[in-house]
């Protein structure tokens, strides 16, 4: 039977982490999907909080895991928000015809 280490904690946040990253630079032009990487991301952070304060026998990194979790929750509902206002007022949430917004 074979122990589940931090390590392979720390190998699974970090190609989580790397696949949302791939996701954010290939994928430029559908901003829901963005959303969804910068989730991964901060999952993939959570992941190795957790895995560290299990870990070290502290319960700080999975306090701030909450915290984490409570900031992601209110930035995706902001960012839902704001795509369905684009939605709205363009029919289309395509990042390439969002060049109203420059300034």
């Amino acid at each position: 039977m074979s122990q589940i280490t931090l390590g392979h904690f720390l190998t699974l946040g970090g190609i989580l982490f790397a696949m949302a990253t791939v996701g954010i630079y290939l994928n430029r032009k559908n901003l829901i999907v963005l959303l969804m990487a910068v989730e991964l991301m901060l999952l993939a952070v959570n992941m190795n909080f957790v895995a560290f304060s299990h870990y070290l026998g502290d319960m700080h990194g999975q306090v701030f895991v909450f915290f984490v979790l409570t900031v992601a929750a209110a930035e995706s509902a902001i960012g839902l928000a704001i795509l369905v206002l684009l939605f709205r007022n363009r029919a289309s949430i395509a990042a390439d015809e969002l060049d109203s917004l420059k300034g």
